[in-house]
């Protein structure tokens, strides 16, 4: 042999560098309903990755034509194994193949590139807009932040919907649920709130994550081009796990949705987050735990259901100076059978929330949009979210609302009504016209204050109940266009000086003037 090749692979041998490299692998034992018993991970830990190793040029296609690994996710550690859940397709997975550990708790990413995209209870998009390519990957499960970091709740989230802003006030950092039967409104709510933040300044308007839990994928659909037609999408996240998604996917969602907020929250910014809706994903987890076997309890729920969504809700808070001064306001949505709130999902839910909107079937089918029952609705953060223009619109409000409902029930029967009273009944019957809101038309708070300033005034008192929403129609009309200082001073300062009741006076006189066919009663 050539002695320069010799000196060659003396060389290769002086410069080679033994090292091995291993890994903590199992083997399925058993699979089924999208759940997998796993032998031989013995360093395992609750809510580990693990990726089933499907042998060369077996990783099949996504929905968006590209290669990716299947995962799973580590539930239940028991004394012979652990089992796991599949975070994609059953089919997948065979007994017998090798199951390697990544050590990695599941994780999701968030970040400005988020906007405006769709993306999977893990994070992947599916929009077919392509890959992200510059993101942060955020901790699925985490602990909340804590009361010392935590700040009280005073700065107001407008929905743009009269009865809950001047009735049942929103802060941001309030986790605030809406509640009440199948097809009431409940998504119609929070779809208006996530539209109304375009009437925020950019600065303060906050980023808006809609999670859709067990939805079919056509509303999901259509309430994305909504957002888009309305210039919305800009500043949302959609988290979509459909009806045909798994239980498992399902399940992760409002945790996989809250992560990606927390990356916006610890920046400093406010982020409105809707669940929609935790039923649905109760349901998910009862499907899931009964599958890893553990003990079922109430209604076959398992004994850690209301940690599954307190842990959650916990989250949802306003951080202090010091951490940054970020929140995270959570809308959950809970539906009730025939109004049932005494049900174990919605009394577990409404005891974690700081207040809950309840939309009944009764005033839906009367007509009345958003249909909200005042008198049980409640914000426990109350007045303290609130301008003091709108406080000082809406002090009597709710009082006045709920006798109104008590009263409304001699309507029916009565025949003599003495004067107090039926006065009473009449000044409630306008004010429910008032409050009445068109799906997908949030109002901005100024022009708020002036309608409920003007219905306060008994300016409504001489039109015919039939013409009221008309007549508020083009009353915020006519102020937007001959008043818009006026509305833009009440934005500004957040009050409601003398000057500015006197500028709302004489447009009203102006209005009336202009307008007096409206004002005779039938």
């Amino acid at each position: 042999m050539d002695s320069s090749v010799v000196q060659k692979i003396v060389k290769e041998i002086e410069k080679f560098t033994p090292s091995h490299e291993s890994a903590h692998v199992g083997r399925v034992t058993a699979v089924g309903d999208g759940v997998v018993a796993i032998d031989g991970l013995s360093k395992a830990v609750m809510s580990e990755i693990i990726i089933f190793e499907e042998g060369k040029g077996k990783k099949l296609a996504d929905s968006l034509g590209a290669q990716r690994e299947l995962y799973g996710l580590i539930l239940n550690l028991e004394e012979d194994g652990v089992r796991a859940t599949i975070l994609g397709d059953t089919s997948r997975v065979s007994e017998g193949m090798t199951v390697k550990s990544t050590g990695k708790i599941l994780s999701v990413p968030s970040g400005e590139e988020l906007l405006g995209r769709v993306v999977n209870a893990l994070g992947e998009p599916i929009d077919g807009k392509g890959p992200f390519k510059n993101t942060t990957m955020m901790p699925v499960e985490r602990q909340a932040a804590g009361v010392i970091d935590r700040k009280s709740v005073t700065v107001p989230l407008q929905t743009g919907i009269k009865a809950i802003d001047s009735m049942i006030p929103i802060g941001r950092g309030q986790r605030e649920l809406i509640i009440g039967d199948r097809s009431i409104g409940k998504t119609t709510v929070a779809i208006d709130t996530i539209i109304n933040q375009r009437n925020e300044p950019k600065e303060k308007r906050p980023i808006c994550i809609y999670v859709a839990i067990g939805q079919k994928e056509s509303k999901t659909a259509r309430i994305v081009e909504q957002l888009r037609r309305e210039r919305a999408l800009e500043y949302t996240i959609v988290v979509d796990a459909p009806a045909s998604a798994p239980a498992a996917l399902q399940f992760l969602a409002p945790f996989s949705g809250v992560a990606i907020g927390e990356y916006f929250m610890e920046a400093g910014r406010d982020v409105l987050i809707i669940y929609d809706d935790l039923s649905k994903q109760a349901v998910a987890y009862r499907e899931l735990s009964l599958l890893l076997r553990r003990p079922p309890g109430r209604e076959a729920y398992p004994g850690d259901i209301f940690y599954l969504h307190s842990r959650l809700l916990e989250r949802a808070c306003r951080l202090n100076e010091e951490k940054g001064g970020g929140s995270i306001t959570a809308l959950p949505i809970i539906e009730t059978q025939e109004g049932d709130v005494s049900a174990y999902i919605p009394t577990n839910v409404i005891s974690i929330t700081d207040g809950q909107i309840f939309l009944i079937a009764e005033l839906f089918n009367k007509g009345v949009r958003p249909a909200i029952d005042v008198g049980i609705s409640v914000s426990r953060v109350g007045s303290s979210a609130q301008t003091k223009a709108m406080k000082s619109v809406a002090g009597g409000l709710k009082l006045e609302l709920a006798q109104f409902r008590e009263l409304e029930a001699f309507m029916q029967f009565a025949q003599d009504l003495d004067k107090v009273t039926a006065d009473r009944i009449a000044s409630g019957v306008r004010m429910v016209e008032v409050l009445k809101q068109k799906n997908g038309a949030p109002i901005p708070v100024e022009m708020q204050v002036a309608i409920l300033y003007a219905a306060g005034n008994k300016f409504f008192a001489d039109v015919a109940v039939n013409k009221v929403t008309a007549v508020e129609a083009q009353l915020a009309e006519y102020l937007d266009g001959q008043h818009a200082k006026t509305l833009a001073e009440i934005k500004k300062s957040g009050q409601l000086s003398d000057d500015t009741k006197k500028a709302l006076n004489k447009a009203m006189e102006e209005f009336q003037l202009a307008h007096k066919e409206l004002f005779a009663t039938d």
